[in-house]
């Protein structure tokens, strides 16, 4: 077999796997909807802080020579990209489900290089907007398809709150405007500094986001003791799931699924690559239909799959590197 076919098959297959990986970032929220969004955010980096510890060890010698200003631009990096993105992602997932934050999330490709336009950020050159206005236009169509069916059978459920879904749709716009953020300002940061490997900076956030999360821990804990929260504290109701999940989304989706992105990133095409983040997206939606213990209605079949052709379509568009 040609080696480029192996390449391709390989990179296939590793973000087939870092998809099906950070999918489970969404499922948290809704295995444990009865603990509170910022206790699963600070105890999901809590466990990758801890995680990349051994592997700051292991990098010890890089890690020393970061400077002070690299410190500061990964724990920004950490506090907007991790903490508070899974903040507003987890809080609109318990409020809206599963299925609409997922698709609003699944929107980020086509976003960040809108976003890069706007921002003038235009080393890699600029979109045109002609072009990327056809893909916006099917993820849009695809998201009002899904947000149709999730709406109709929240309207025919009395019990149900139909405010709580609105403020779950905004929070994860919120989500959305974190991450186009940070990849932009990472990339920033890594085209400075060429001489530094990728590895070394995605621990060093993640030692970064350790200080953070262990102080939104014991801000919130005291803040549950303060206002007599019910919540059995440090560990929630249900300890054991909480801490197993915890630890498993920081392990196989901070972690791993990062891992895995850098394999298929090193095999494929940027353009390809790109395109198959949908599968995170794919993965998500199955989770969230399968704890339902439902199958999704062909309107959200259908916009699924315009999202799908959105994004691919999105990330197809060539930048223009002179005006």
């Amino acid at each position: 077999m040609p080696h480029h076919i192996t390449a391709l098959t390989g990179g296939i297959f590793f973000s087939l796997a870092a998809g099906m990986l950070w999918g489970l970032v969404f499922v948290g929220p809704l295995l444990l909807p009865d603990y509170p969004a910022a206790l699963q955010t600070f105890g999901r980096y809590l466990a990758f802080g801890l995680i990349a510890l051994p592997l700051a060890y292991i990098d010890r010698a890089d890690i020393r020579r970061l400077t002070r200003s690299d410190w500061l631009a990964a724990l920004k990096l950490a506090a907007i990209g991790n903490v508070l993105y899974y903040l507003f992602l987890s809080s609109a997932i318990l409020r809206a489900g599963g299925a609409l934050p997922t698709m609003i999330i699944g929107t980020l490709p086509v976003v960040i290089a809108i976003a890069a336009n706007l921002l003038n950020h235009q080393r890699d050159g600029r979109f045109p907007w002609l072009k990327l206005a056809p893909p916006l236009a099917l993820i849009l169509l695809g998201i009002a398809c899904v947000n149709h069916v999730e709406w109709t059978a929240l309207v025919q459920d009395p019990a149900a709150d139909t405010t709580r879904y609105i403020t779950g749709a905004a929070l994860a716009v919120g989500a959305v405007v974190c991450w186009t953020w940070y990849p932009l300002k990472n990339a920033d940061w890594l085209r400075g500094h060429p001489d530094r490997n990728p590895r070394i900076w995605a621990t060093a956030q993640g030692i970064a986001t350790l200080p953070l999360a262990l102080l939104g821990y014991a801000a919130y804990w005291l803040w549950a003791s303060a206002t007599q929260d019910p919540l059995p504290m440090p560990l929630g109701p249900r300890p054991w799931e909480f801490v197993g999940l915890m630890l498993a989304i920081g392990l196989l989706a901070s972690w791993l699924g990062t891992l895995c992105w850098n394999a298929a990133s090193q095999r494929l095409p940027t353009a390809l690559a790109g395109q198959l983040i949908v599968f995170e997206t794919l993965a998500a939606l199955s989770y969230a239909f399968w704890l339902r213990g439902q199958w999704p209605e062909p309107l959200t079949l259908a916009g699924i799959a315009l999202l799908v052709m959105g994004v691919i379509g999105g990330v197809r568009v060539k930048a223009k590197t002179s005006n």
